[in-house]
């Protein structure tokens, strides 16, 4: 039995009158009962959401594969079915599985339900594709995902473990499903199909119990014991993802099955989905899913046919938090790895922050003490070049210093084999200056981590105009390989990533210096999605890490930076930031932070120095500690944080909620984010990236802008060009150079184009 286009299904059956139904849709089984090639199936095939939000698939009606297919048909049938699970179980996947009347796995199977990484919930009544399912019973199915997690999974596991499971999209192992429940056995993968073949048969013999699962009631808890549960998830749910609704719609949902029973349970489910699915989160969350798969494929480089080389051996140069947090990636998935220091107090430092990244993971519980004996085994330090003869990657990761970079590049060359790629780590530097002194300028690449190196999900690999090929395919293999989702971007100052975000921190230097405060700012960028604020990742990076790579912008891009003197300012007063635990913010033994009051000093001089005065427009302040103030001219300088004239008579002023304000969050959000966007788009019109959809990725993978938000030039869109560029060009006549609109921007806006189209006749610098 096939269907016409996509997939097929078939059926067998065996002498003891038991069919095997197997689901054949590659890569994943996008929706079986039995998944060829070691898979039961990945879930739907989720390329046809585009259709049903825009409106090129029509919907049947709400609860159709939930109600009448799964449960009625399946569930209710007349013969025992029995899911034999190998490989991944994920969303539709997995609830096909749990309307059988019995599960069987092996150990290493995956079951779960990841829906809530879309911005939907697990449960739909959809009719996406075409033949994917054949009974046992001989009726053929014709749904993608047939799902119904939200009733089925608590009453098989219980309401906390499947709220967990859903909330955290975290799928468990067959050992795991068996002890909660999920599976009624576990088996080597030799013995799956003979084992469910039998279970069956025992069923319909009344040897094993007939289970409908959607009706089952001894997992689930009393309902006063269940409604405490769902009050701490709702309360976990908004403190974890406060900008998101569609968790709190889950746990709606999986509560409406409990106090309404499981039918009405199902019909808000599908109900809820289809809202769900034409949600802005959902549309963004399924734009980044698709750039994320989107990387990997570079025109005029992995179209060519070449096969990624076998690297055996890496060496690293440099053991500091970067050089160390590469080697772990790198020895966590078997690379035999060389780390070069300059010493041996250096080079202890260097293996002993492997160690501790490696030791982390064992307290964890991630890896056991005989996996780290044999990882940390797979790493060897040495002082000089003599076992660089049969590496076949050496990547650089010391200190940004241009003159010590071209020298070791060039020694690289005398040490390494021909074929040895010649990668750089750097940040921002242009990889022609780089290797300004070497021959083999077709060997070197820029491979760009982020840190902590061994836990951030993004590798940039730049390429000069001399990158060969075949050395990006081979990066782009070995990103796949540790885990990484590699994007490939040209040579430029800051590459992709810290070029768009080079205004980030330097928009709120401007506001702060004109009276906006800097903790509100902080925390407006924090309530937009971001894991910390401009002036906290200030703090994190470090000061000197901070000057260094804006020199670098300042340098190349004189005209449009913004140059503030607060931290050069603030290091005379010997704050580095978090190391030292004093910068923008105070930090105690545990590294938490909280506000410092005397940081306005600071900003005071700065301003005086910059002879730049407060607006205000964009002034904004906290007073503490006052509900009422006598006003009588002056404001206190321990109030304001400055001395602040009012033409006023003296009266007494009554602070409500002690905030006083002009810029509002939302002001905050796009004067921060705003130059950002007009930075990515020059990235973009000047071919740096190929692709509007890989800055998205790089933004989020890069510096952790908010996914449901869809990337940073996915979230201009949805603002829509001509929004920002008349934004901007207000603050550019306010505030200089720094806001002014770029050429792409402005073309855009004039058409009313969206900024993500892709650039017609630019010369990319791929």
């Amino acid at each position: 039995m096939a269907s016409g286009t996509k997939g097929r299904t078939t059926l067998e059956v065996g002498a003891d009158g038991v069919a095997i139904i197997t689901i054949i849709n590659p890569p994943v089984n996008s929706l079986s009962f039995d998944g060829a090639k070691g898979k039961f199936s990945g879930g739907f095939d989720i390329t046809l959401f585009g259709g049903i939000q825009g409106g090129q698939l029509a919907e049947p009606k709400p609860g159709y594969i939930a109600v009448e297919i799964l449960t009625n048909t399946v569930e209710g049938a007349r013969k025992p079915s029995v899911a034999a699970i190998d490989g991944l179980a994920l969303g539709g996947g997995l609830e096909v599985a749990m309307a059988c009347h019995a599960r069987i796995s092996t150990p290493s199977a995956q079951l779960g339900l990841p829906e809530l990484q879309l911005g939907i919930i697990p449960g739909f009544g959809v009719e996406l594709n075409s033949i994917l399912l054949a009974s046992i019973f001989n009726a053929i199915f014709y749904p993608l995902n047939g799902e119904e997690g939200t009733q089925r999974l608590p009453r098989l596991v219980g309401l906390a473990k499947s709220l967990e499971m859903m909330l955290t999209s975290k799928p468990v192992k067959g050992e795991e499903a068996h002890s909660l429940g999920l599976v009624d056995a576990v088996v080597a993968p030799n013995q799956l199909v003979s084992t469910a073949r039998q279970w069956a048969l025992d069923i319909l013999e009344h040897r094993r119990p007939w289970v409908a699962t959607l009706y089952k009631t001894d997992k689930i808890e009393p309902l006063g014991e269940a409604r405490e549960i769902f009050k701490f998830a709702r309360a976990q749910a908004r403190k974890q993802a406060p900008n998101l609704t569609h968790p709190i719609v889950c746990i709606d949902v999986v509560e409406a099955g409990v106090v309404s029973g499981p039918r009405a349970g199902l019909q808000k489910e599908a109900e809820d989905f289809q809202k769900l699915l034409r949600s802005e989160t959902c549309k963004s969350l399924l734009h980044i899913f698709f750039a994320q798969r989107g990387t990997s494929k570079v025109p005029g480089v992995t179209d060519l046919g070449l096969a990624p080389r076998r690297v055996k051996k890496v060496a690293i140069l440099g053991g500091g938090l970067m050089g160390s947090g590469i080697a772990t990636a790198l020895i966590l998935s078997n690379y035999p790895v060389i780390l070069k220091e300059v010493n041996e107090k250096f080079l202890e430092a260097g293996i002993g922050r492997v160690r501790a990244n490696l030791q982390s993971r064992v307290k964890k519980g991630k890896m056991t003490q005989e996996k780290f004996e044999k990882t940390i085994s797979l790493l060897t330090g040495v002082l000089d070049y003599e076992s660089f003869k049969d590496v076949d990657m050496v990547i650089e990761a010391i200190i940004e210093n241009v003159s010590l970079k071209q020298q070791i590049f060039a020694d690289l060359e005398k040490y390494c084999p021909p074929h040895c790629i010649l990668a750089s780590n750097t940040s921002t530097i242009d990889l022609n200056l780089i290797g300004e002194r070497t021959y083999s300028k077709d060997r070197i690449v820029g491979a760009h981590f982020f840190s902590p190196a061994h836990v951030m999900p993004l590798l940039e690999i730049v390429r000069t105009n001399q990158t060969s090929p075949q050395v990006i395919v081979d990066l782009l293999d070995i990103g796949k390989k540790i885990k990484k989702t590699p994007i490939v971007v040209g040579n430029c100052t800051g590459f992709a990533v810290n070029r768009m975000f080079f205004p980030y921190t330097q928009a709120a230097f401007l506001l702060v210096e004109r009276g906006t405060d800097l903790y509100l700012i902080d925390r407006a960028i924090t309530k937009f999605g971001m894991p910390m604020g401009p002036f906290r990742l200030a703090d994190l990076v470090g000061f000197g890490v901070a000057i260094a790579t804006g020199m670098q912008f300042i340098e190349n891009f004189p005209e449009r930076t913004y140059k503030s003197m607060i931290i050069p300012i603030m290091q005379e007063d010997k704050r580095a930031g978090e190391t030292t635990r004093k910068g923008f913010y105070l930090y105690d033994e545990r590294r938490k932070a909280s506000p410092d009051p005397e940081v306005k000093k600071f900003i005071e001089k700065a301003r005086s120095m910059s002879g730049v005065a407060i607006d205000p427009k964009v002034l904004s302040f906290f007073l503490t500690g006052y509900s009422k103030l006598c006003c009588t001219g002056v404001f206190p300088l321990t109030v304001l944080g400055a001395g602040i004239k009012f033409n006023t008579k003296p009266q007494i002023i009554e602070i409500r909620n002690s905030r006083f304000a002009k810029l509002s969050e939302k002001d905050i959000v796009e004067m921060i984010f705003f130059p950002v966007v007009n930075e990515a788009c020059r990235v973009f019109a000047e071919g740096i990236a190929v692709k509007a959809a890989d800055l998205d990725i790089a933004s989020v993978m890069g510096m952790g802008f908010p996914p449901y938000r869809g990337g940073i030039m996915f979230w201009a869109d949805s603002l829509g060009s001509k929004y920002i560029y008349s934004r901007l060009e207000e603050w550019s006549s306010l505030y200089g150079e720094f806001f002014k609109p770029c050429a792409f921007l402005a073309e855009r806006a004039g058409k009313g184009a969206t900024l993500s189209a892709p650039v017609e006749e630019a010369k990319s610098k791929l």
